[in-house]
């Protein structure tokens, strides 16, 4: 008859080995939860997905459930490096690994990706060919520019061309509503700001502005397909474009999530004009502040660079005085070589994570490429 105690220190024990302690398939730190016919450790969240996969993984809590000793031996032969060795053994280099705290479709596909289609061991055709052809196309729900409402519109990403077309007609014989270079586009989920579970923004250079296009699809596979081979086609232009660039160095530069998202009030440039609510938006790696009237917005309303100590830029708390219009209380100051930009947040935590966000964005060193950034934000004022 199996030991449980016995069972469950040998359990806690394994979890704690170098691979096994962090999820294998997020990364989520000391994991609770272990796939017993799989024989990986992963965390709470990771088996949810692994429980909706009854056919696929069989999961028990290391802590809570009894083991049998024909299980634990099993977990002992097995665990997260011999496991990623068969299931993650050909993971195209550009592929999105989730992350801890990553949306709930980005984890749910890459599990099913792995352990229910298996597209990265080798076995069959995969990964689908949306990463492998270079050109792929699809119906997507985009958001309009003025309206709210979302239609159906056809999308073409060509990674020859390096462009991605829609169509406001399913049509082929008529003109793409606009083609869109991805030499500098952004894709990134955006569930909670869309209202879609699937939800994506992307986000390109349009004139003298940044451009946003929301849109979403049905179904995760889907959407998270589409993710990735939007990602594919970046790559190969990144090694067009960098050709001894390495891919450590390239595959940040692929997609990136934005460092910092939410409301603040904002007051003009003489601190003395009333303030008004806008939705902000500030890109780590571009070091752009850019500010909408609300989050869906096609355009933004302003951008602002936000440099480094050296080159005249800091940020701080203030309770100004003499203020009008502001109904929150928590304020900061972002000074630049042009103007002090004034912000209330709502709430001391939401102060604390923007003050914690600008200065991460001030501490990190100007690159070649950001003063050439700089100087075309002070030519459009």
């Amino acid at each position: 008859m199996a030991n449980k105690d016995k069972n469950k220190k040998i359990l806690l024990e394994l979890g704690k080995l170098p691979d096994n302690n962090l999820c294998a398939d997020c990364g989520a730190p000391d994991p609770d939860w272990a796939s017993y016919n799989i024989g990986v450790f992963v965390c709470l969240h990771c088996s949810g997905v692994h429980r909706n996969l009854p056919s696929i993984s069989r999961v028990k809590s290391i802590r809570l459930d009894f083991w049998d000793d024909n299980l634990v031996e099993f977990m002992k032969s097995k665990g997260n490096a011999t496991a990623r060795d068969v299931y993650e053994k050909a993971v195209p280099v550009f592929y999105y690994r989730p992350q801890q705290g990553d949306c709930a479709v980005l984890r749910e596909q890459w599990i099913r990706a792995k352990y229910e289609r298996r597209e990265f061991t080798s076995e069959i055709k995969y990964p689908p060919l949306a990463y492998t052809t270079g050109f792929y196309e699809g119906m997507l729900w985009k958001k309009g520019k003025e309206k709210a409402q979302f239609q159906k519109r056809k999308f073409v990403l060509s990674e020859k061309e390096f462009t991605l077309a829609y169509y406001n007609k399913e049509d082929p014989s008529k003109a793409p509503k606009a083609v869109i270079s991805i030499k500098a586009l952004n894709v990134t989920f955006q569930p909670e700001k869309i209202g879609h579970a699937h939800g994506l923004q992307i986000t390109f250079p349009e004139d003298s502005h940044s451009r946003n296009l929301y849109v979403y699809h049905e179904s995760g596979e889907e959407i998270v397909t589409w993710f990735n081979a939007l990602r594919a086609a970046r790559f190969a232009y990144l090694k067009t474009a960098y050709p001894t660039g390495s891919d450590a160095e390239l595959i940040p530069r692929i997609t990136r999530n934005y460092l910092k998202e939410g409301y603040m009030e904002k007051t003009g440039p003489m601190q003395k004009e009333q303030f008004k609510k806008r939705w902000f938006i500030l890109d780590y790696q571009d070091r752009k502040l850019l500010y909408f009237k609300s989050p869906l917005d096609s355009e933004e309303l302003g951008v602002a660079f936000i440099g480094t100590e050296n080159n005249g830029y800091s940020v701080g708390e203030c309770i100004p005085k003499g203020t009008r219009g502001n109904r929150w209380k928590c304020g900061l100051t972002v000074k630049t070589p042009d103007r002090v930009f004034v912000f209330m947040c709502e709430q001391e935590r939401e102060q604390k994570e923007w003050l914690e966000a600008f200065r991460l964005v001030i501490s990190k060193p100007m690159q070649p490429q950001d003063y050439t950034t700089e100087a075309n934000i002070r030519r459009q004022r």
